[in-house]
């Protein structure tokens, strides 16, 4: 075996490595979040650095991040040292974005209980 096919991880690799079903890692691939090369026969052929690059997709997504917004972030958030350059923005724009929401939340809840009090007096 070469060491560049040492190197390599086919797809369900990937998947026992990372725990995420072989389907999501092709979708993921689709919508440009992760890379790979290609073998003669066509499978997928991915770098030692995907698995690390996995973890930081499913960390995204778990933050309610859109797969759109990952694909902007992706590359600031691997590449070591980057993350204040070029992330922190676009993630403080979120943060403000779920604030907004919350406090729509705590307004809509308060208006709710309002009704509910109403109704038991």
């Amino acid at each position: 075996m070469s060491k560049a096919s040492e190197s390599t991880l086919r797809v369900g690799d990937l998947s026992v490595l990372t725990g995420v079903a072989p389907r999501l890692l092709r979708y993921y691939e689709g919508r440009g979040l992760l890379f790979a090369d290609r073998s003669p026969t066509g499978q997928r052929l991915f770098g030692p650095s995907a698995v690390e690059r996995v973890q930081h997709i499913r960390s995204l997504l778990a933050a309610g991040l859109p797969t759109s917004v990952i694909r902007e972030l992706i590359d600031c958030i691997y590449q070591p040292g980057r993350l204040e350059r070029c992330a922190v923005p676009t993630l403080m724009a979120h943060v403000e974005d779920y604030d907004n929401r919350i406090a729509d939340l705590v307004s809509t809840r308060a208006a709710l209980q309002g009704l509910i009090d109403s109704s038991t007096e």
